[in-house]
């Protein structure tokens, strides 16, 4: 399975430029990088919907509860979006510093590396990051002044999360649960979190509602896993599907794809999720091709034109992801507007 926007060739222009660094996480071959288009790759910005649909999860669930605030909801999304990005270049800066992203490794190879590549220095980064936290700082303080101590925990387990996934000393990446990392931040963390800090309460419903979208996003780090057995095991990086071989972390993604589907039904029928977020049935088109391409050998080379080789399941997984995650959210969307199944509690 391939993915047709993937493969499409870059137009010209500056535009056309970011559009593409948005698709791909790459500047377009052959034109040099403007500065927004530099900092698109820089901070990988083309997986950040990622966080933003875990935040429209959250944001559809609690429009109709009691003490529901559009502010406090688009800071809190803000605030998730910044974190998310502030990851991306902590991650590029503790592999950086400790060894692990070289010039053949898959990170400096499906992408520029912002350090190895040149895009950016090592001081900018740095700079990068704590601006970032300096915004996620305010925002949290905001949010705790109006709904207390319980958005102050969320984001420092969302910043612990995040700052360990890769740097000492827990490095979790490294020991198998950089997986079950990403489950907890894009499920449970940036669903409730942004909920309880929209709202100021949290119904038990919505910790079972966060379930099958953190299932979703970890299917794309267990693909990208999987894309770097070869580059990870002779160095010691025991990621998850390392330590289960390649062939079992192949089954085991499968069975968190058919996950996804199931929980999403299980969620609706304890009231967790409203029936209209059964839209995502349409995304099992799409599942059928990526457990097909999980059953089958990865190809040698990449497709003409394919850009972020030699990552070939990560893609695939996070087609799915994007279509599955676009039609819970328009699921949610219904149910918002018709008042079907909400306010949770």
């Amino acid at each position: 399975m391939r993915s047709e926007r993937l493969l499409r060739p870059p137009s010209t222009g500056r535009r056309a430029s970011w559009v593409y660094a948005l698709r791909t996480t790459n500047p377009p071959p052959g034109v040099e990088a403007d500065g927004v288009t530099r900092w698109l790759v820089v901070t990988r910005a083309a997986v950040l919907p990622m966080t933003i649909f875990a935040g429209l999860v959250a944001g559809l669930l609690a429009v109709r509860a009691d003490g529901f605030s559009y502010g406090d909801f688009l800071l809190a999304l803000l605030g998730i979006t910044v974190a998310h990005t502030a990851n991306n270049l902590m991650n590029d800066l503790a592999d950086a510093q400790v060894g692990t992203d070289t010039e053949s490794y898959p990170r400096a190879l499906y992408a520029p590396h912002p350090i190895l590549s040149g895009l950016v220095t090592k001081k900018q980064l740095v700079g990068a990051v704590l601006a970032c936290q300096v915004v996620d700082l305010v925002v949290m303080l905001v949010l705790a002044s109006r709904h207390g101590w319980p958005v102050i925990a969320f984001a420092l387990a969302g910043l612990l999360l995040s700052y360990a996934y890769t740097a000492p000393p827990l490095r979790l990446k490294k020991h198998g649960l950089g997986e079950p990392d990403v489950f907890l931040t894009w499920g449970p963390l940036m669903v409730a979190g942004t909920y309880y800090s929209s709202v100021g309460e949290l119904p038990w419903q919505v910790w079972v509602a966060s379930v099958p979208y953190g299932l979703l996003c970890t299917t794309v780090l267990m693909g990208k896993h999987i894309d770097k057995i070869p580059y990870d095991e002779p160095t010691g990086t025991r990621t998850l599907p390392v330590l289960l071989g390649e062939q079992r972390a192949r089954t085991a993604t499968k069975g968190l794809l058919v996950a996804f589907y199931v929980t999403t039904l299980l969620a609706v029928l304890v009231g967790s999720l409203p029936w209209p977020v059964l839209f995502v049935a349409g995304g099992i088109p799409v599942l059928r091709k990526v457990l097909g391409a999980l059953s089958e050998p990865r190809p040698d080379e990449p497709p003409p034109g394919f850009p972020v080789w030699p990552l070939w399941f990560a893609a695939i997984c996070f087609v799915h992801t994007r279509r599955a995650g676009t039609l819970l959210v328009l699921g949610l969307l219904v149910a918002a507007v018709c008042g079907l199944g909400l306010p949770l509690g």
